[in-house]
């Protein structure tokens, strides 16, 4: 057995172990378990021979046991046993949105529902609206989500477990003999969402030496291809990476070529040919040369090179969606995008007053020393019982701890107090208003009854948006990514409806998360909504995935002035206070 098979039946074991209804830390440990062995950069058969299984997180004796039992015999007693009681097929109802693991196991056990297939023509059939707790309505946004399944169920990767994992390649790549640039490109390097295979790019003038280590890294399960210039390999967890290899002087064509999109390359080529040029990955070359095959190249070592031949702007590689780019690049007009290094504060995060890891200390220690000058403490609040949220009572308690440690930070950086609120099922606010008027900076944050009906989640929203005292909506939809679409939102309603409250909408830098997405951003840009990119914090760890959410923002033209957190401290105090909150 190979790591992705040893991490799905764990995987598998921890979701029957939730249906079947074990203790919370049980159904944990095997999850774990699997997210630990499918980050694994090595191949699980060779930990085991050295003895090294416990060596990897989560892993304990017990499940090391199991681990070798799988590996030496090809199945797990364990599973099997539990497969009687839990049909495994039962799994993958979880995967569709809004089904936990509870329903599932009354469909199973009250209707003798065991497919997916089975349960959608169930629910098309209304055989569930009797189930308690259910109703026609909740039956037909399961019909609904069974068919977003099947719409989105494709082989994409998302980008927070991409990204990571091509820096990772590349920084074996980079020392060895030779290579004098590295890059990632492809969907990855346009920030998109999410990505089909990772495509990587380096820069020497032998290739060979650099496609035998590749081919061979310890994280590769297969070998696709291995040519001269190009291969593909197939890694332990599953993804398909691909490495080109090319001299330095052609790094400009190519890195632009393989970054894309297809749509922006294709105008890049246009605009050669109005030159008389041909452009390829390679290099430009007049199209009326009569001469040999490299007598009249042009070459770019540079891909702002490239942009000079054809007289544009460099235009950064979140733009290249053939989305209006290359018209505003040749009309001067090009936005100047918001760069990670105007990012002064964080507007959301936690501490150990409610779900987070670390103290307010702690936090504002972290965020000055990534260059920040201000923070937002915003701990949940009450309602939001599973994150230990926080009473009226424990907030000013709060707030004493957050003075002290604005006394000790000293006057070079500030720490604010927030909350981010609950905007309950019924629509109501978590706190009164006379509660938040104490407050530096309120957040309203949907998290419970994602699935209520279109007009019934919109309401909600807006009666926060229309409280004066709430300064910003964070995560506005509520998705997480791949497999919860969030609430079903009129976003044209929600982003104008920003506007005219003066509510800044955030763009969560979490890589599940990324909500707002880069379509909503776009149009929010030519509303005029004011936005926040904060990493929604729960260690100080999680800080360094700001540039997920500085990608997204890019990917939707917003600028610097547009983004409060750019703006500095007193700045952002005069809004708040002639907003009239």
């Amino acid at each position: 057995m190979n790591n992705r098979e040893v991490a799905k039946i764990f995987a598998d074991v921890a979701n029957m172990l939730a249906i079947r209804g074990d203790i919370i830390h049980r159904v944990l440990s095997y999850r774990r378990a699997s997210e630990a062995i499918q980050e694994l950069g090595r191949d699980i058969n060779q930990v085991y021979e050295v003895g090294e299984l416990t060596d990897i997180p989560g892993i304990g004796k017990t499940l090391a046991e199991k681990i070798e039992e799988m590996l030496t015999t090809g199945k797990l007693a364990f599973y099997d046993k539990l497969a009687q009681e839990i049909p495994p097929s039962l799994v993958e109802m979880l995967k569709v949105d809004g089904l936990g693991p509870k329903r599932v196991k009354q469909v199973y056990e009250t209707l003798g529902i065991t497919t997916l297939a089975e349960l959608d023509t169930a629910a098309k059939a209304g055989k569930l609206r009797e189930l308690p707790k259910m109703g026609a309505k909740s039956e037909a946004k399961l019909v609904k989500a069974i068919e977003a399944l099947a719409r989105h169920g494709d082989d994409r990767t998302p980008i927070g477990e991409a990204w990571p994992l091509a820096q990772q390649i590349l920084a074996e790549l980079e020392p060895l003999p030779g290579v004098v640039k590295t890059a990632v490109a492809g969907s990855l390097r346009r920030m998109k969402e999410s990505i089909g295979d990772v495509d990587l790019l380096v820069a020497a003038d032998d290739a060979a030496p650099i496609m035998d280590y590749f081919v061979n890294m310890p994280r590769v399960e297969s070998i696709s291809g291995h040519g001269p210039t190009k291969s593909s390999v197939v890694l332990l967890n599953g993804m398909q990476v691909d490495l080109r290899v090319l001299p330095i002087e052609r790094w400009g064509t190519l890195l632009s070529y393989f970054t894309g999109s297809k749509d922006h390359n294709v105008r890049l080529r246009e605009l050669a040919l109005k030159q008389g040029l041909s452009l390829n990955e390679h290099a430009f070359t007049p199209t009326n040369d009569g001469g040999g095959a490299d007598s009249a190249e042009i070459l770019c070592d540079s891909e702002e090179k490239l942009y000079q031949v054809l007289n544009l702007p460099y235009i950064l590689p979140t733009l290249r969606e053939d989305r209006g780019e290359i018209e505003a690049a040749l009309n001067g007009q090009l936005p100047q995008l918001i760069q990670i290094e105007q990012i002064v504060s964080d507007l959301h995060m936690h501490t150990t007053w409610s779900d987070g890891k670390m103290t307010v200390l702690e936090m504002a220690q972290a965020a000055q020393a990534r260059g920040m000058q201000y923070i937002v403490i915003t701990d949940h609040s009450q309602s939001l019982g599973i994150a230990n949220g926080l009473t009226p009572a424990r907030l000013w308690q709060q707030a004493e701890e957050i003075a002290a440690a604005n006394e000790q930070m000293g006057p070079e950086f500030r720490i604010l107090h927030g909350t981010e609120m609950e905007i309950k099922a019924d629509g109501s606010l978590d706190f009164e208003d006379e509660v938040l008027a104490r407050l530096d900076f309120v957040i309203a944050s949907l998290h419970v009854s994602l699935n209520q009906p279109h007009e019934q989640v919109m309401k909600r929203i807006m009666n926060a948006m229309h409280n004066p005292h709430v300064d910003m909506i964070a995560h506005p939809t509520g998705r997480l990514l791949p497999d919860r679409p969030g609430a079903d939102l009129d976003m044209e309603t929600v982003l104008q409806t920003a506007v005219s409250t003066q509510t800044i909408l955030e763009i969560n830098a979490n890589p599940r998360r990324l909500d707002l997405r880069d379509s909503h951003v776009r149009r929010a840009m030519e509303l005029g909504v004011l936005l926040s990119i904060n990493c929604d914090a729960h260690h100080v760890e999680q800080f360094d995935l700001l540039h997920y959410g500085v990608a997204t923002a890019q990917r939707g033209w917003a600028t610097g002035e547009m983004v409060v957190n750019s703006w500095p401290l007193a700045k952002l105090l005069t809004f708040l206070e002639e907003k009239g909150r």
